[in-house]
């Protein structure tokens, strides 16, 4: 029996199941249709419509020029590939830092108009009651602690996160925060492996990790970088299941050189 016939469609419900019965979440990013219907198939538990796409899928530096007509659009196409798999999408920058109301109504905007189950806000105590009001409308959220790339030029670079006391305390405080504001689960991002499993242990909602550790209630990757489509991109904690920039690459180099040698097509491919 296929993994798709066992659960209809993943729910913030089954993820909170999985964590009190010991089964690791798997959750990796996702842009569009084609690749969104074959993590499906695959059996990913979550599709995270991330603001990554900024850097993966348009070339940008960092994920600040994603707008919110940007993530309804890549939400809109995952969330009609996908059968099983929950579809979570990013709040992008400049839409939930400010005014509530606000970030109420982008959220609002981005559930009525994308298809998505579940928002991400990158945050702690500081967007604490944004993240309520959002909650208390009936919207699913996901926080995300520790290497938050909408911050970057406030770290400066994309080191690991909380290494020092103050910053780890911080951390805990907003993590038990985000679960009271009702939050369903929180990602931690690049921070020590010994602090993901602290906090981990700490909550009864799940954690996600990315450079994280193996203490975490579920991992996530950008499927990018997962399957070696994204060049010379290799942090510690990534592991490569396939090195499809190469075949890419390999298989591009091969038509070219059919086509200029007249045997594509050949008798069997036209009409």
């Amino acid at each position: 029996m296929s993994v798709n016939k066992i659960i209809k469609r993943v729910t913030t419900s089954t993820i909170k199941d999985m964590k009190l019965r010991g089964e690791k979440i798997s959750m990796l990013t996702g842009y569009d249709f084609s690749t969104a219907r074959a993590l499906d198939e695959g059996g990913i538990d979550v599709i995270l419509v991330g603001d990554s796409a900024a850097n993966v899928f348009a070339g940008y530096e960092t994920t600040l020029p994603m707008s919110l007509d940007h993530m309804i659009y890549h939400a809109s196409a995952v969330s009609r590939a996908t059968k099983r798999a929950m579809v979570l999408v990013d709040l992008p920058f400049g839409t939930y830092q400010g005014s509530t109301e606000k970030a109420y109504e982008a959220a609002v905007r981005m559930m009525k108009e994308s298809g998505a189950h579940a928002l991400k806000m990158e945050g702690g105590i500081e967007i604490i009651d944004n993240i309520k009001k959002i909650v208390r409308a009936g919207i699913p959220v996901c926080g995300h602690l520790g290497l938050t790339p909408q911050s970057i030029y406030q770290f400066g670079d994309f080191g690991v996160r909380a290494k020092e006391e103050a910053e780890a305390s911080k951390l805990k405080s907003d993590a038990l925060a985000l679960q009271d504001a009702g939050c369903f689960a929180i990602v931690l991002e690049k921070i020590p492996a010994k602090l993901a499993t602290e906090v981990s242990q700490s909550l009864h909602i799940p954690t996600i990790g990315i450079g994280a550790g193996n203490g975490c209630d579920g991992q996530v990757l950008v499927v990018n970088d997962m399957l070696g489509l994204t060049k010379d991109f290799k942090p510690k904690f990534l592991r490569q299941y396939l090195h499809l920039f190469d075949d890419i690459a390999k298989a591009t180099a091969q038509y070219v050189a059919d086509v200029k040698a007249l045997d594509y097509p050949n008798e069997n491919e036209q009409y």
